[in-house]
Order: C-alpha cells, then structure tokens, then sequence
C-alpha cells in the first residue's frame, strides 16, 4: 500500500474515512457544520444523536447507509437525516425505499388514532463519488436539492421528505474558486487526500479540526488496517463500475453505427428513419444481452442501465435463451 504511505491524508469519501472524521460524538460539530451548508439556511441543525440501526437496506450493497441521525434544529423541531454512500444501480427507486422506510417506522404498535401521523421530516443525503446522477442530464449540477413538487407549476406540495444528492464528479472548481464554506467542504470531501496541507483557501477552524482528525500518521495500526481495507473497497467498486461502463459505451456506440448504417441502406428518408429505429432498438438489445451475459444484475437493474422498461429485457432474455 504504497500509495497511501505518500497521502497524507486520508480519502474521507470512504466508508471508514467519513466515519473516521465525522462518525463521534466528539466530532459531531464538524458533521453539523457540513449539513448545515447542505441545507443552505433552510434548516439550521443545532445537535445531533447517532442512531443505533446503522443500516436499513440490503447489508450486500456495496453502498451503505453511513449514518442515521436524529436532529434537532436550531427552533427545536426534530426530523431524521440518513447520509449513504451508494453505487448507482436503482438508485432514485432505492432511496425512495429508504426514506419510506425511515417514515414507516416510526408508526407506532397502537393507538394510531392518536398518534395521528405525527411523522418527523424525512432527509436522506447521498454522496455520489466518482459516478454521475442517473438521468441527469446535459447540465453539470454538483448539489441536487429535491422534494415533492407539482408536476404542472413547480411549487412546494410538501416539503418534510427530501433528498440531497451530492454528485462529486461534476464539483470541478479550484481552491482560488471557492466562493463559500459549501463549495470548501466539497473541495474537501473530493481532494483531501491529495492535499499537503490546509491553505489559506481553506484556513478555518472547522477545517483545521477535520484536517488533523484526517492525518494518516495518527491512525493507529489497527485503524490503518481497516482504512487500507476501506480504500481497497472504494477501488474494487470504482474498477468494477469503470468496466461496466466502458462495456455499456461500447455496445451503445456499436448499435449506434448499425443503425446508422442500416438506415443509410433503405434509400429513402422514410427509410432510413425507420432503420436507425430499428437500430436503436437492436442496439438495446445488444447491449441488454451483455449485461444479461455478466450475471450480476437483476431485471430491473437491466432495465435501469439500459434505460428500457422490465418487460423489454424480459423478452430479450427469452429470445437469448432460444438462441436468437
């Protein structure tokens, strides 16, 4: 592990390294200062409690929950932040899982009537390292801020259930860039581990406690062993995730060039329309028949990478089975 002897700090966005800096008590003042600039003025956290069930979901995930937390804001009202760390496959339809979760138990065993769905507000925040927001689009957000609207005009319908999706990958600014203490802590999260130390870009106490809390030289050996092995992780998922979708460009760019030229081949504009179609089409399923092909991804996560509906990759599922 040579490369981590020359980091002097160590990477947070893993698993141990979050924990690490922002997972104690000792240390919840530096995860209330990151929240409270996630929210940007619309809650203010004043305390924090680390709940016990540190995971909700599938503990085979490779993305897990990082903490469970119950908050209190700064006018007294409580509500419950989940922060994960999660690989992309389903994943809009598994933090809405999460956060259905998080409000369904805290019904309770009797008296519903009285209780009268009292529900706290619901948060999940999701740090997205080194992949982009599924369906995202052209526009290069690095902080989503979303809650339930309506469809036809955009205002507030209710605004108790949230999600924050931090998409590291497009936070591209450099230290002279950084224009707030939002646009520092994901400098932070996304460099750290490549900094020498804390410039004056950086020089605040809340920073200086996170950067001496992250110093590889203070792990002792066993907490060393464990970030190493985070670090491992964090690669093995990063390689997996690279191949994935490097197979996925492939086949996209190769049903695209089918289709392109097997719609030049019909002549006729109509012609051709209809044969890029059909390519686009058979490129789908090409590209459905390589994932089908790796064995490690359910239907719906089919569905979701190939961008088509369940019932389609079904069909070509049935169609690789008779050999077509």
């Amino acid at each position: 592990m040579s490369e981590l002897k020359q980091s002097k700090y160590i990477d947070i966005t893993t698993d141990y390294g979050f924990k690490k800096v922002f997972g104690s008590d000792t240390n919840k003042d530096l995860l209330i200062a990151f929240l409270n600039q996630l929210f940007r003025g619309r809650k203010v956290i004043a305390d924090l409690y680390y709940n016990k069930n540190e995971h909700v979901g599938d503990t085979e995930d490779i993305g897990t929950v990082i903490f469970d937390l119950t908050c209190t804001a700064d006018n007294g009202e409580r509500f419950i932040i989940e922060v994960q760390r999660t690989s992309q496959v389903n994943l809009k339809k598994r933090m809405l899982y999460y956060s259905s979760k998080l409000i369904a138990d805290q019904a309770p065993k009797g008296n519903r009537r009285a209780w009268n769905y009292a529900i706290s507000e619901v948060y999940i925040i999701v740090l997205l390292d080194g992949f982009a927001m599924p369906d995202a689009g052209e526009e290069k957000y690095f902080l989503h801020d979303i809650c339930l609207c309506y469809r036809d005009h955009g205002k507030i319908f209710y605004d108790e259930l949230g999600f924050i999706y931090i998409e590291l990958v497009n936070f591209v600014k450099a230290e002279a860039e950084l224009d707030n203490d939002l646009d520092r802590w994901l400098y932070v999260l996304k460099n750290i581990s490549s900094l020498k130390g804390l410039s004056t870009y950086l020089r605040k106490p809340i920073f200086e406690k996170l950067f001496q809390l992250a110093e590889y030289s203070k792990l002792k050996p066993e907490e060393r062993e464990m970030y190493n092995a985070s670090l491992r992780n964090k690669w093995d998922a990063e390689s997996i995730r690279s191949s994935q979708e490097e197979l996925l460009k492939r086949a996209r760019e190769k049903a695209m060039a089918e289709g392109k030229a097997e719609g030049k081949a019909e002549g006729k504009a109509e012609g051709k329309a209809e044969g890029e179609a059909k390519g686009k089409v058979e490129g789908k399923a090409e590209v459905i028949k390589n994932l089908l092909s790796l064995n490690k991804f359910s239907i719906s996560d089919i569905a979701e990478l190939a961008n088509v509906t369940e019932e389609f990759v079904k069909q070509i599922e049935a169609e690789k089975a008779k050999g077509k």
